[in-house]
């Protein structure tokens, strides 16, 4: 393995950092504003930041019982590599978090100085660039160091636990993989209880203020408003970055695996160390990419339109990835000649992994085009929405689910497309190669896709601290470009998340393939078609457990919100309600329910692959990968319409049928029955399938060990 290329992408993690640290710095030395505005921006910070330290407590426990299994049992070095992908995870999440809990103030405190939406855009977007750079950034770091620390990936470093030793637990890999898998544990846990805590905050403040009340949204008398402000930063915010972080970590790893069997079965030294070092150098190339990128955008004076410039930020990104990925790609399998391309089936020699990296890129921006088409109320389907409203109530559900299941098709077709091209041109590696093109710019991605939270904040904050009309005008426009960068980040994150999944599906396949063999896994077999049918299944009652978890939530707060509005003063706006008795409720909410979900996508596969065996789980891990993905883009897109044919009609855009309307009201019933599934189940989903998978991988060889029914 090349130390150059190694210590080349890890000077470019260290200036990425660097300039991570600038930003935070800058940012936290921009004004507050008002005696409100810090007062209240001070909550949300305390707020969010109890949330995370209450919720570490229990994620740390869990993190060191695993690691202690792990390496007593798998293998001795693989909870120490289990342990720092749960850290990598955390401090991209927890630094991102932080950023945006004083970003979102400083925001709207540029737009009440300056009232000039292109100032207030980069003050948004430097908050959010902390975030997206992070999690690209410290994701590669905790690899790099895992390979450097270790000498790399060795196809013949047979490993064993402290108080075990399985057959064919090869260290190197085992190493990449818990590392994955560390990701996937913090990811699920923040996903689970981040998106159960603003969501029932969110929902509960729009029954108390536009069903039961009748009172403007954000109004500060609204004692759910605080705690939804801080849901925004805790799901939104942590719970994305921890997502993205996962699936960038799981294709790198997936991709490095798959070399490893591509070489156990074609043994050719020429190949090994540039198959597994491509995706490190493809990643880092990524990661500059998005630093020129948000560099750009940071320097840039931005006019009146803050979509051009954020759209051109990403173009930038993405344009700068595919050159120097192509770059790369010559570099490191230029030299190889064409017989040992022809053995390992890549149909356009050296530039095969360059095109299935491109594929994978593509097929993400596409995603996004069409998520962009139709959740935003710039385009047909939203307005369509919005027109049925004075229909009723059901005329808005029935119209929003037929909206939401149209829009998968076109983003799974082009998955499937993508990924059958990618495995003519380049085999399974290709596959694997393709994935993680979609993600080598990540964090341009993240980045804007966290503007949205942050806006969003700041002009809950104009309306709760009683800021101009003239300020709300400026942070409504940039709420409504941060629905629509939220909703396309919630479809790339979906698109990764298919992509990611079925490169540790065939990792998976190949871990258990026994050398010079083809891989298959026969979907014939009665064995893995229970699995499938079973997999299937279970995406549903795991969508029904988080749905449940956060109504109950939601009633639970609205009653007791009501009881607080009650209390003499606070409608008349002369006694402030109990904000932190919301905030704890919402906090003991979501953790109370976050444990059980979570652990679930670990226990099923290997209690399914100690009982059944390794084709079991194969066929688990297909059937829910297929039920779970156009769940998932049906849950964010149908969510995400919801919530802008909302915000259409608030704009005034249907006349007639204002705020506080019948048709208002059927659409806010609309979006609250969309908040769940955009920000709750359609995103947990995503990280299920990829921990069941990322679970599998590292676990295979105990499976094929041991075996209860065989």
């Amino acid at each position: 393995m090349s130390l150059t290329w190694i210590i080349t992408v890890l000077c470019i993690i260290v200036v990425t950092l660097a300039y991570v640290l600038w930003n935070y710095i800058r940012i936290r030395k921009m004004p507050e504003g008002t005696a409100d505005m810090i007062d209240m921006a001070a909550i949300i910070r305390s707020g969010a930041n109890a949330f995370m330290k209450t919720e570490y407590k229990t994620i740390a426990i869990v993190v060191v019982l695993i690691s202690l299994v792990l390496s007593l049992f798998v293998e001795k070095t693989s909870g120490i590599t289990f342990i720092v992908g749960a850290a990598m995870s955390s401090c991209a999440c927890v630094l991102g978090m932080k950023s945006a809990t004083y970003a979102n103030v400083r925001t709207a405190n540029k737009a009440r100085e300056s009232m000039s939406i292109g100032d207030t855009v980069k003050v948004a977007l430097c908050g959010g660039s902390i975030s997206g750079l992070s999690v690209q950034a410290f994701g590669m770091l905790g690899l790099a160091a895992v390979l450097l620390i270790w000498g790399g990936v060795n196809h013949q470093t047979e490993g064993s636990g402290l108080l075990t030793h399985l057959q064919g637990v090869d260290a190197s890999v085992m190493r990449v993989s818990t590392y994955s898998l560390g990701c996937s544990l913090v990811a699920m846990f923040n996903r689970v209880a981040g998106g159960n805590y603003t969501k029932a905050a969110d929902i509960s403040a729009d029954i108390l203020g536009k069903i039961r009340n009748n009172l403007p949204e954000d109004d500060s008398r609204i004692p759910n408003v605080i705690a939804d402000f801080i849901g925004d930063n805790v799901n939104d915010i942590a719970g994305n970055c921890s997502d993205l972080l996962e699936s960038f970590v799981a294709t790198m790893s997936a991709t490095i695996m798959i070399a490893v069997i591509m070489f156990q079965k074609f043994s050719i030294d020429q190949m090994f160390n540039p198959t597994v070092i491509f995706p490190i150098v493809l990643a880092g190339a990524g990661l500059l990419s998005c630093l020129i990128g948000m560099l750009y955008a940071n320097v840039k004076k931005m006019g009146s339109d803050p979509s051009h410039e954020l759209n051109l930020a990403t173009w930038i990104s993405a344009g700068l990835t595919i050159i120097l990925g192509l770059g790369a790609s010559w570099l490191i399998f230029g030299k190889i000649d064409a017989t040992t391309f022809e053995t390992y089936g890549w149909k356009a020699s050296w530039l095969s992994p360059w095109i299935c990296a491109v594929l994978g890129l593509a097929s993400g921006v596409a995603i996004g085009s069409i998520t962009e088409y139709y959740t935003s109320s710039d385009f047909r389907p939203t307005r369509k929405l919005a027109e049925m409203a004075p229909e009723g109530d059901a005329f808005v559900i029935t119209k929003g689910d037929a909206i939401g299941s149209r829009s998968c098709l076109l983003p799974i077709l082009l998955i499937g497309l993508a990924l059958f091209i990618s495995g003519k041109i380049s085999g399974t590696y290709g596959i694997a190669v393709a994935s993680l093109g979609m993600l080598a710019f990540v964090g341009t991605t993240v980045s804007i896709d966290a503007f949205g939270p942050i806006a969003d904040n700041a002009g809950g904050l104009a309306e709760s601290c009683h800021l101009s009309d003239k300020v709300r005008v400026i942070t409504d426009k940039l709420d409504a470009v941060g629905n629509t960068t939220a909703a396309i980040g919630k479809g790339f994150a979906i698109g990764s998340a298919a992509f990611a999944t079925v490169s540790l599906i065939v990792s998976y396949v190949g871990n258990y393939t026994p050398a010079n063999s083809e891989m298959i896994l026969n979907i014939a077999n009665f064995t893995v078609v229970a699995g499938a049918v079973i997999g299937g299944a279970l995406v549903e009652y795991f969508s029904a457990i988080l749905t449940d978890n956060t109504i109950e939530s939601a009633r639970a707060m609205a009653d007791e919100g009501d009881k607080l509005l009650s209390v003499p003063g606070v409608m008349e706006g002369t006694v402030r309600p109990d904000y932190n008795r919301m905030i704890q409720m919402a906090t003991q909410g979501a953790l109370r329910k976050m444990l059980f979900p979570s652990v679930l996508a670990m226990f099923i596969p290997v209690l399914g692959g100690f009982i059944f065996g390794v084709d079991f789980v194969g066929g688990l891990l297909i059937g829910a990968t297929i039920v779970a993905i156009p769940r998932a883009i049906f849950m964010g897109n149908s969510g995400g319409t919801f919530d802008n044919a909302k915000k259409y009609i608030e704009s005034g855009a249907l006349k007639g049928h204002g705020k506080g309307t019948a048709a208002h009201k059927s659409a806010v019933t609309g979006d609250t029955v969309g908040d769940t599934r955009k920000d709750v189940v359609g995103v947990a989903l995503d990280i299920f399938i990829k921990t069941m998978s990322t679970v599998a991988n590292t676990l295979v060889n105990i499976f094929r060990n041991f075996t209860l029914i065989r």
